[in-house]
């Protein structure tokens, strides 16, 4: 791939949600197995979800923020705390920045919500990539979707 200019947008209309789910489908149920039946939840339609897309319009990645009682349960009901999810960067865009640019993205989001922080379950692989962006790990590893994980937590 290229290393053509890209744009992170907050996902608006059907067309970019739709972009936002085929970029999971390629990393999360094609990469890593995730079933497909657990990879979307109820959670999607309250997410604030965003893009990352190439200026010829080819989705790159995607991530969601859930704030207020969506992140109630991923946040130890701490209504001043947002949840990162199901950050996602296709094959040909690693190394490009678009996962840093998406996570501070929803950071964006998450301030201009009135949150405090930020918290994440993180694939433990990719502890190196969120502990750069400045989160913090806590509490123990555990399995989500037969991978391991940790929380993760960054204060605004």
């Amino acid at each position: 791939m290229s290393t053509r200019a890209y744009a992170v947008r907050v996902a608006e209309d059907p067309a970019d949600q739709e972009a936002c789910f085929a970029v999971r489908k390629e990393v999360f149920v094609g990469e890593q197995g995730v079933p497909e039946d657990i990879e979307y939840d109820a959670y999607d339609a309250v997410a604030l979800h965003v893009l990352a897309v190439r200026e010829d319009g080819v989705p790159l990645g995607t991530g969601r923020l859930l704030f207020g009682a969506a992140a109630a349960e991923k946040t130890g009901r701490d209504a001043s705390v947002g949840s990162l999810g199901r950050l996602a960067v296709t094959q040909a865009a690693r190394g490009l920045g678009v996962g840093a640019a998406l996570v501070r993205a929803i950071e964006d989001a998450a301030r201009a919500h009135g949150l405090a922080a930020v918290d994440l379950h993180a694939q433990t692989h990719a502890l190196g990539f969120y502990e750069r962006l400045g989160y913090v790990a806590y509490g123990p590893e555990y399995p989500e979707a037969g991978i391991a994980h940790r929380a993760m937590r960054r204060v605004l």
